[in-house]
């Protein structure tokens, strides 16, 4: 299948889920990350402000920086590349392109991301075998990942049935090394 009929394809599924459901599979991808002592050692985090039907980021943004962690969330420049500004508080978001919710903190660049202990991404699905992920398509997460180390932790949040065997890449496609689903964690490298 080819990544347009597949992001549809999942795309429908996800709006499947109910608000119930949604809530209980981020509650369950929140607590199970935070668990993991890497998570926990992580003082700088880069993560995304979920919106839709994605795995909710909401609330483990908010844990994260509540337990000490700098986070840093994305902030989409005109060119589609991620630029970076740091999260403090709810407070400090405002509707960014598309109305995502951005950090009106100052922007520290496209590089900051190569900083970050940990780095959190949306993701579609992710293949099992290549640890390659799908997004929505404008490559934003891929150029992201491309700055980031060989040895720092790349996680996509998932739901349940959203780590598959096939996902059609590019050479421009980047991995990850673990995918958090409700079901647990999977290391993928």
């Amino acid at each position: 299948m080819d990544k347009l009929n597949l992001r549809r394809e999942l795309n429908a599924a996800r709006t499947s889920f109910s608000p119930e459901q949604l809530r209980a599979n981020s509650i369950k991808v929140r607590e199970t990350l935070l668990e993991q002592p890497w998570v926990q050692m992580a003082g700088l985090v880069a993560c995304y402000w979920s919106t839709g039907s994605e795995p909710d980021t909401h609330g483990l943004v908010f844990a994260l920086w509540k337990h000490g962690a700098t986070v840093i969330l994305p902030v989409l420049r005109a060119d589609n590349d991620l630029d970076w500004a740091v999260y403090d508080g709810p407070d400090t978001l405002a509707p960014g392109r598309y109305g995502i919710m951005e950090p009106v903190d100052d922007r520290r660049g496209v590089d900051a991301v190569r900083t970050a202990a940990l780095v959190i991404v949306p993701a579609l699905a992710v293949d099992r075998r290549t640890g390659v992920r799908l997004g929505r398509g404008g490559g934003s997460y891929d150029r992201a990942l491309a700055r980031v180390g060989p040895n720092v932790p790349t996680v996509a949040l998932l739901h349940d049935g959203e780590l598959i065997d096939d996902v059609p890449s590019e050479p421009h496609d980047r991995q990850v090394r673990y995918v958090m689903t409700p079901s647990g964690l999977t290391s993928l490298m």
